[in-house]
């Protein structure tokens, strides 16, 4: 009776340590893959047959819809270039230029990926809006306040996030670490 009880116990305690520890990996977004460039993160394998069961179960959950292979690949910002947390209660500079793409979206969502509602009606800009400086470069305000030039308007004051998506581009996973993405610089918080 008590070998019985024993089996019992490593049983339910295998199966709380196991379902525990998988809830948990599910729970953290994609953790195997990641390609970090700067303050950007991709994960090039996801929308491929090649990516890991974990990421596959995530995207089940949660039913997100990556780019395919041979679509692109999006990079996404939670910090600036100094590691600081993106927050919509600081205004930032989006600066530099995109690794080659046939177009590109930058969108500005909180952290559940959701659109903000600002009175400007926008929440990103896409390759063919942007204002450019001579040498093909552009630079992003991303701020409460209204900027010159490109800006991107935020409300509230709780975590952002900013994904640049990059379609029809020849970047592969092996070629990302030379990649050159734009700089997220802080500027200052209210």
């Amino acid at each position: 009776m008590r070998l019985l009880i024993n089996l019992l116990v490593a049983i339910a305690i295998a199966v709380i340590v196991g379902l525990g520890s998988a809830w948990l990996v599910l729970d953290r977004e994609r953790i195997f893959g990641a390609v970090t460039r700067g303050a950007w993160t991709a994960w090039p394998e996801l929308g491929s047959p090649n990516a890991d069961p974990y990421s596959r179960a995530e995207l089940a959950r949660s039913g997100a819809l990556p780019l395919g292979d041979g679509e692109g690949i999006a990079f996404v910002a939670d910090t600036d270039d100094s590691g600081a947390a993106l927050t919509a209660r600081c205004s930032y500079f989006i600066n530099g230029q995109t690794p080659a793409a046939r177009l590109w979206t930058l969108t500005v969502t909180d952290k559940n990926g959701n659109l903000f509602e600002t009175p400007a009606h926008r929440s990103g800009f896409h390759a063919r809006e942007i204002l450019r400086r001579e040498d093909g470069s552009f630079a992003i305000a991303l701020a409460g306040d209204p900027q010159p030039g490109n800006w991107l308007p935020v409300t509230g004051s709780g975590p952002l996030r900013l994904t640049l998506r990059l379609y029809d581009t020849p970047l592969t996973s092996s070629g990302i670490g030379e990649a050159t993405l734009p700089a997220i610089a802080r500027r200052s918080c209210r």
